[in-house]
C-alpha cells in the first residue's frame, strides 16, 4: 500500500476498531474528489470516522444536524446588512468547511436538500445571486438511519446520484466491542489524533490519482457492468452514465492506495456495488422478493467477462 496512505488509514484506525474497509472506503471517496452516504443505526461511529479523517488530512471540519426545521441558509450563509458599511457582507455557513458531515440528511426538507447538492456537484453555493466557491478539498460524508422513516424526506434519485459511493458500517464483533469499551475509560482517543498530511498533500494526492492507467479495455467492462444494470430482469431504473464515471475514478483512487498506478477488474468489481447499489431502482416485484441492490449489483457484475488482457488496437 501507498506508504503515505497507510499512514492516515493507521491513524483513523488509532479511533475506530476494526472498520479498516469504511476508512478506506472515505479515503478513496476523499481522493477520487467524491462525497459519501453512509446508511446506518446510530451510534456505531459515523462521526467519529470523519472526524478522524479530517483531523488525519488536517482539514476543516464541519459538522450540521440535519432537522426539519432547518433552513437553506442555515447551511450555506446568508448576506447581512452592515449599516456602518452600508452593504451586504456574506456571512458563510457551515458548509463553508473541507469536510462535511452531513448527519441525518435525510431528515431536512427538500429545498435544504438541494442547497446541499449545489454544493456537492458545482463545489459552489449561489446566495442573492453571487456564488461563492467551496474551499479545498471539499468533501461530504452525509449519513441516514435505515431504520426511522417518520419524518423524514427520501433523498430523490438526482442526488444520490451525487454521491460516488454508499456503504455501511455495521456493528463490531464481540472482541472489537470490547476494545472500545476499555478505550471508553480512558481519555477520547480523537483528542490525541493528529495529522500526517496537510491540505496541500492532500490535494497533490488528488491530481495523482488523476494520471492513474486505466486501459480501454477495462473501460469497456465499467461500462459493459453500469449497461447491465440497466438490463436487469428486476431493475425498473439502472445506473447513468454519472454511474460509469464514478466507478472509474472510484477504482482510480483504490489503485493509487494500493501503490499501482493502473487500475486492474478487481479493483472495479470490488467497487461496483458500493458505486452503483444507489444508483439504480428495483422494480416492485424485486423488493418483494427481499433481493437488494447490493445483490443486483454483484450478480451483475458475475455475469459480465472478466478482460484479461488488454485490447489489440
Amino acid at each position: 500500500m501507498n506508504p503515505t496512505i497507510e499512514k492516515i488509514l493507521t491513524n483513523i484506525e488509532k479511533v475506530m476498531i476494526g472498520k479498516r474497509n469504511v476508512a478506506e472506503l472515505s479515503l478513496a471517496a476523499l481522493l477520487a474528489g467524491g462525497h459519501v452516504l453512509l446508511e446506518d443505526v446510530p451510534g456505531v461511529g459515523k462521526t467519529m470516522m470523519v472526524r478522524a479523517l479530517a483531523k488525519s488530512v488536517n482539514a476543516n471540519f464541519r459538522r450540521i444536524q440535519f432537522t426539519p426545521d432547518l433552513l437553506p441558509s442555515d447551511v450555506t450563509g446568508v448576506s447581512i446588512y452592515n449599516p456602518k458599511e452600508m452593504e451586504f457582507q456574506f456571512r458563510p455557513g457551515p458548509l463553508m468547511g473541507n469536510i462535511i458531515l452531513a448527519d441525518e440528511i435525510n431528515r431536512t426538507s427538500p429545498k435544504t436538500q438541494s442547497a446541499l447538492l449545489e454544493g456537492m456537484e458545482e463545489a459552489s453555493v449561489t446566495i442573492d445571486g453571487v456564488t461563492h466557491k467551496l474551499p479545498k478539498p471539499f468533501f461530504v460524508m452525509a449519513t441516514q438511519n435505515p431504520i426511522e422513516y417518520e419524518g423524514t424526506y427520501p433523498l430523490p434519485e438526482a442526488q444520490l446520484d451525487r454521491f460516488l459511493l454508499k456503504m455501511k458500517m455495521g456493528y463490531p464483533d464481540i472482541a472489537e466491542e470490547m476494545e472500545v469499551l476499555n478505550r471508553a475509560q480512558k481519555q477520547p482517543p480523537i483528542e490525541d489524533l493528529y495529522p500526517v498530511i496537510d491540505l496541500e498533500g492532500l490535494l497533490a494526492l488528488q491530481q495523482e490519482i488523476k494520471q492513474v492507467f486505466v486501459d480501454n479495455t477495462l473501460k469497456r467492462y465499467i461500462v459493459d457492468i453500469v449497461n447491465g444494470t440497466r438490463s436487469y430482469r428486476g431493475v425498473y431504473l439502472g445506473a447513468s452514465p454519472r454511474g460509469s464515471i464514478a466507478l472509474m475514478k472510484a477504482a482510480q483512487a483504490y489503485a493509487y492506495m494500493y501503490g499501482r498506478d493502473y487500475c486492474l477488474p478487481d479493483d472495479i468489481q470490488y467497487l461496483a456495488p458500493f458505486v452503483l447499489s444507489h444508483r439504480i431502482i428495483l422494480k416492485s416485484e424485486a423488493k418483494f422478493e427481499g433481493i437488494s441492490a447490493e445483490e443486483v449489483v454483484n450478480q451483475v457484475v458475475a455475469r459480465i467477462h472478466v478482460p484479461v488482457k488488454r485490447l489489440v488496437k
